[in-house]
C-alpha cells in the first residue's frame, strides 16, 4: 500500500515553525527601539511572519507527522525561513540603492546567514550605512541556524516531539546523531543549553577585554554581534574588516571558541557530566585537534618566512619574521576556515600559493559531526580513509574479513556506504558547480580564475563563506550573475542539510513512500 506525503500536515507544521521564528525578531526590534532605527521594519516583518505562520497552521487542525513529512518539513523549513529572513533587508533598504534592495541579493544574504555560510553581497557593511537593528538581525540569523532551527523547535514544542528523532537526525550535521538523553526533546534542550552557555561566555569575555582597554572597539554591541556568529561558525561581522578590526587579545579570545564550535557538542555534555575520558578518547576529537595543530604549525612556518604580500604587511596583518603574528594568523585562519566560520584577520587571498593551498586543503576537511561546523566533517574522512585501507588490504588478502573500526567501535556497513555516497555526491556537486560558476561568469564578462571558481563552489557548498581572489575575506559575492547566485543559494541550502535529505525530496521514490 502506497502512502502519499501529507502536504497539508507538513504545511501546518511549517506554519508553526515560521510563527515561532517571529519571536526571534523581538531582539532586533528591541535594538531598533534603543537606537530608534528601523522600528517599523521589524514591526511590519513580525506582523507578516505571524500572519503567514498562522495561515499555514490552519491548513490542518490535527496534523500527523510520519518520516516522510519530517524529512520534507526540515528541507522546506530552511528555505522558507531564509525567505522570511530576507524581508527586513528588503524593507530597510527599499529605495536606498543598497545591494540588499534586490530580492535575490536579500535572499542570498539571508540564506547565507541561516545556513551559517557567511558569504555576503554587502560591500558597504557598517553602522554608518545600515541600522544597528538590521545588522544584529543579520548576526542573529547565523546564531539561530548554527545549532539548528528544527532542533530548537523540537526542544520547545511538544507537538514536534513525536517524530523529533527523525527531525533532529535530518538537520543535525554528521552521519550519526547521538541521543544524549532518553527523550529527544530533552537532548535538543541539552544541545541548545550548551550552545547558549558558550555564547554568553564569549560575550562576557569580549566585554571584559573592552573594559580593561585591551579591545577598544569591542563594545557591547560588537561583543554580542560576534558572540552570535562565532559559536554557529557563521562569520558575519558588523565591521567591514571582520575580526581584523579588533586587537590581538580579542582575536586570541575568539580562537578557542571557534575550535569549541567545531567540536561535537555532545562531548561537552559528557564533560559536564564528569565523563572527562569521553572527550579525550574520542577518535574524531583527537583527529580534529591533531589536524588543527598540524595545519596551524605548517601555515605559521610559511607565514613566518613571508607568505603575505606587501599590502598585507602594511595592514599589520602578517609581518615576515614575526613569530607571534605568524602563530596568531595561522591559528585564527585555520580555526576559522576548517570549521567554516569565515572570519578573517588578514586577506589570505593575498598570500602566496603555498599558504593558499594550505587554506584550500582546510576548506575540504570541515568540523566535527554534531558541531556547528560545515564541510565534509572529520569523522567522514576518517571512515573514508579506513574503508580505503580495508579495500587495499582485501585486494592483497581476499580471505580476510575486516570491519571498519573507529576506536573500539565497529562501524555499520550501511553507515560506511552512506558516508562514501555522501562524499562522492559532495565532490561531484563541487565539480559541476565550479564549472557552472566559471562558464556563467564568462558569459557576462565576470571571468574567474580556476581557484576563484573552485573556492566559490566549496565556500558555498561547505558553508564556509570567503574564497580566494575577489571572493576573499574582505571581498563580496555581489558581482556574480543572478543565475550563479541562485545556484549558490541552492548549494548553501543543501550544504547545511548535508545534501542527501534535500536531494531525496526531489526523487520520485520520496513521493511514492509507502
Amino acid at each position: 500500500m502506497t502512502r502519499r506525503v501529507d502536504l497539508r500536515a507538513t504545511g501546518s507544521f511549517l506554519g508553526t515553525v515560521i510563527k515561532y521564528v517571529s519571536f526571534a525578531m523581538l531582539i532586533p526590534l528591541v535594538v531598533a527601539v534603543i537606537y530608534w532605527e528601523d522600528v517599523w521594519v521589524f514591526l511590519l516583518t513580525i506582523l507578516i511572519t505571524v500572519s503567514i505562520g498562522i495561515g499555514l497552521e490552519r491548513l490542518d487542525d490535527d496534523p500527523a507527522m510520519g518520516p516522510a513529512e519530517a524529512l520534507l518539513l526540515v528541507t522546506i523549513s530552511w528555505i522558507a525561513v531564509s525567505m522570511i529572513g530576507a524581508i527586513p533587508y528588503l524593507l530597510a533598504t527599499y529605495g536606498t540603492g543598497s545591494s540588499l534592495a534586490h530580492p535575490i541579493n536579500a535572499l542570498f544574504e539571508s540564506t547565507s546567514g541561516f545556513t551559517t555560510t557567511g558569504a555576503t553581497v554587502m560591500n558597504d557593511i557598517g553602522t554608518d550605512r545600515y541600522s544597528h537593528a538590521l545588522l544584529i538581525w543579520r548576526q542573529l540569523t547565523q546564531w539561530l541556524g548554527g545549532m539548528g532551527i528544527i532542533v530548537l523547535m523540537v526542544a520547545i514544542l511538544p507537538e514536534l516531539g513525536v517524530n523529533g528523532a527523525q527531525l533532529v537526525r535530518t538537520e543535525a550535521p554528521g552521519p550519526v546523531f547521538q541521543k544524549l538523553t532518553p527523550r529527544i526533546a530533552q537532548t535538543a534542550r541539552v544541545l541548545w543549553l550548551v550552545y547558549v552557555a558558550f555564547t554568553i561566555l564569549l560575550i562576557v569575555l569580549l566585554t571584559i577585554l573592552h573594559h580593561l582597554g585591551l579591545a577598544p572597539n569591542m563594545h557591547l554591541f560588537n561583543a554580542v554581534a560576534h558572540g552570535f556568529t562565532t559559536l554557529p561558525t557563521g562569520g558575519y561581522s558588523p565591521e567591514a574588516d571582520s575580526i581584523a578590526a579588533f586587537s590581538a587579545p580579542a582575536q586570541w579570545t575568539i580562537i578557542p571558541f571557534m575550535l569549541i564550535a567545531g567540536t561535537n557538542f555532545a562531548l561537552f555534555w559528557y564533560l559536564l557530566s564528569g565523563d572527562v575520558r569521553s572527550l579525550f578518547e574520542d577518535p574524531e576529537f583527537r583527529a580534529y585537534i591533531g589536524l588543527i595543530g598540524l595545519l596551524t604549525a605548517t601555515l605559521a612556518i610559511v607565514l613566518y618566512h613571508g607568505a603575505a604580500d606587501s599590502d598585507a604587511v602594511e595592514w599589520g596583518r602578517v609581518a615576515e619574521g614575526a613569530l607571534n603574528d605568524s602563530l596568531r594568523e595561522a591559528a585564527f585562519q585555520i580555526g576559522s576556515i576548517m570549521n567554516s566560520t569565515g572570519y578573517a584577520t588578514s586577506d589570505f587571498a593575498a598570500w602566496d600559493t603555498h599558504a593558499q593551498m594550505i587554506v584550500l586543503f582546510a576548506m575540504f576537511i570541515g568540523g566535527s559531526a554534531g558541531s556547528t561546523g560545515g564541510g565534509i566533517k572529520v569523522i567522514r574522512w576518517l571512515i573514508v580513509l579506513k574503508a580505503a585501507r580495508r579495500e587495499l588490504t582485501q585486494a592483497a588478502r581476499p580471505e580476510i574479513v575486516q570491519p571498519v573500526r573507529l576506536g573500539n567501535a565497529v562501524i555499520d556497513e550501511a553507515v560506511v556506504r552512506g558516508i562514501l555516497g555522501f562524499t562522492l555526491l559532495y565532490v561531484v556537486i563541487f565539480g559541476f558547480a565550479t564549472i557552472f560558476f566559471a562558464l556563467d561568469g564568462m558569459q557576462v564578462g565576470y571571468d574567474l580564475t580556476v581557484i576563484e571558481a573552485m573556492s566559490a563552489s566549496i565556500a558555498t557548498l561547505g558553508n564556509i563563506g570567503p574564497g580566494f581572489g575577489r571572493l576573499g575575506p574582505f571581498g563580496s559575492y555581489l558581482e556574480f550573475p543572478v543565475e550563479t547566485k541562485v545556484v549558490m543559494i541552492f548549494l548553501m541550502w543543501i550544504g547545511r542539510l548535508e545534501i542527501v535529505p534535500v536531494l531525496a525530496v526531489f526523487t520520485g521514490a520520496f513521493w511514492r513512500s509507502s
